[in-house]
């Protein structure tokens, strides 16, 4: 549990008076609310490098590079590298020795003015725990719940100060770290769906643990891993797909699993709307009161081919 309960000013503002943190805020489309409230706070000049925004997507493409889509993993990750070299190169020099250099981006689709969007944004925040160290990335994938577009701003906006503040303050405890992702917000207004930790102060933690942690604090219903481990974003690994779902305990997986799923494929692929098209294969895994107090924790394991025989190659 989390000592206290601090509002999302006072969180800006704690990190405002760290003396040590300092860096970039980068925001691309509707999440163009995380930098303000550092800036309200008061004292932004000793935590505030560079803050920017780039709405346009030429100018966008002409900072970060060309991409296939605008709000997705790839540009975030654009972002962060982009935006983390350039304040180093520029400031290493002057405050390498006494800071903790972060940079904070996001790139966010909230509702449009017909409300016929998909209301979703990556955000992430590249950090150093103590000054020259290599530094630390965690990323997040969320869904915006709220009607409006005001609403769904608000919401981005104080998420942002929680994951920042995460970052500096919970990152010895992911637990109370995805906990603290809903303070102020509850989990009402927005849906975290995925999140991952890398770098030299993570390489003791499995991202997919702390995916259940996400399903467990009622941040989203579910959540997706690949056959290797890794952890993937629902929307991007369905969209415009063909599934085929096999629930199961799978402990293991058998050839009974095996020739269930090779025969409804075999079926499947016979579809019209499916001639051709890629198929992904989900293993749907249910557990049942994990934290004590009945939560159903939903697994569910992507096994993407033309051919689902080539599923055994995966799981056996």
């Amino acid at each position: 549990m989390k000592p206290y309960d601090l509002t999302t000013n006072r969180k800006a503002l704690t990190l405002n008076l760290d003396a040590q943190v300092y860096g970039t805020f980068a925001e691309i489309g509707a999440g163009q609310e995380v930098a303000r409230h550092f800036f309200t706070a008061g004292g932004a000049s000793a935590t505030i490098a560079k803050s920017m925004s780039a709405y346009d997507m030429k100018f966008s493409d002409d900072i970060y590079g060309r991409c296939k889509r605008y709000v997705s993993i790839e540009r975030l990750l654009q972002m962060l590298d982009h935006e983390y070299e350039l304040l180093v190169e520029r400031l290493m020099d002057t405050r390498g020795k006494d800071t903790t250099f972060f940079v904070y981006a996001n790139t966010v689709a909230a509702r449009n003015y017909q409300g016929t969007n998909e209301c979703h944004g990556w955000m992430g925040i590249r950090f150093q725990l103590a000054p020259q160290c290599l530094p630390n990335d965690i990323m997040i994938h969320v869904r915006m719940l709220d009607n409006t577009t005001i609403a769904q701003q608000e919401a981005l906006g104080i998420i942002g100060v929680n994951l920042i503040y995460g970052a500096f303050i919970y990152n010895h405890d992911y637990k109370v770290f995805i906990e603290s992702l809903a303070d102020n917000l509850g989990n009402a207004r927005i849906e975290v769906d995925m999140i991952t930790f890398k770098g030299p102060a993570f390489e003791h933690l499995d991202n997919r643990i702390l995916s259940l942690q996400l399903v467990q604090q009622g941040l989203t219903n579910a959540v997706i891993f690949s056959p290797d481990g890794s952890v993937l974003q629902p929307s991007e690994v369905l969209y415009k797909k063909s599934i085929l779902l096999e629930r199961g305990s799978f402990r293991p997986i058998t050839h009974i699993n095996i020739d269930m799923i090779t025969c409804a494929g075999a079926q499947l692929l016979q579809e019209p709307q499916v001639i051709g098209e890629d198929i992904v294969v989900l293993l749907e895994i249910t557990i049942k009161s994990v934290s004590g107090f009945g939560t159903r924790l939903t697994l569910r394991f992507p096994l993407k081919s033309k051919r689902v025989k080539m599923l055994e190659d995966n799981v056996l």
